[in-house]
């Protein structure tokens, strides 16, 4: 029986080794159920190719969009779908995040925060950002594996994934809308950040402070 094992469990055969009888009921229900799979299988590659022809003129985008981290064909596919390359129906990446629901709501009253919940939105298209979002945070020395982990540890996975779908969909937006290549800023390029802002704010202070300050890269030993 370990014989008829397919792809992955081919390297598994010992742990599959069976011992008993098999009879011949056992062999017509496993040929029954062994042309179900097959069946399925060829429905499959059908709506692969259907779907590959109806995307063939969508080339140039589906391009630009497996730039960003996260996106394979597959993605870029199923998001091309949802939303279409005309992004002036949108008019800016604000309005398409919360038209697929991925951009946090910002209800306060009195200066208190009711809720930060996003949006129901388009459910195909959220599940679709999350997936590559999820895919990104592996992508290693990518910029989104790094704002990932960081959000992780502070507010958890589900939004952690969240903001990294929505982070997905505004470059989406920009590519489709701009037609231009995908730009990484690498995975140092918070911990950069964090640097120059720390320095701009203890200039100002020492500025504050009545001292005029000169900065200088230290030399290297």
């Amino acid at each position: 029986m370990a014989d008829l094992a397919k792809r992955g469990l081919r390297r598994k055969l010992e742990p599959l080794a069976l011992d008993g009888r098999l009879t011949e009921h056992h062999r017509y229900l496993l040929a029954f159920h062994l042309r179900r799979l097959e069946a399925i299988e060829a429905d499959l590659r059908a709506l692969d190719e259907r779907i590959e022809e109806k995307a063939r003129p969508y080339q140039a985008q589906r391009r630009l969009l497996r730039q960003i981290p996260g996106v394979d064909d597959r993605i870029a596919v199923a998001i091309i779908a949802e939303i279409g390359i005309d992004m002036t129906v949108f008019g800016n990446a604000k309005r398409l995040a919360a038209w697929a629901g991925v951009c946090p709501g910002n209800h306060e009253s009195a200066g208190k925060k009711k809720s930060t919940a996003a949006r129901k939105g388009n459910i195909h298209l959220k599940t679709t950002l999350v997936q590559a979002a999820v895919c990104a945070a592996r992508t290693k020395g990518s910029y989104d594996k790094d704002k990932y982990h960081r959000l992780k540890a502070r507010r958890g996975s589900l939004r952690a994934a969240m903001a990294i779908a929505h982070k997905i969909l505004v470059a989406v937006f920009h590519r489709l809308a701009k037609t231009v290549p995908f730009q990484e800023l690498g995975e140092a390029f918070l911990d950069q950040q964090a640097a120059k802002r720390t320095t701009t704010n203890l200039v100002r202070r020492l500025n504050n402070l009545g001292y005029d300050v000169l900065l200088r890269p230290k030399v290297a030993a």
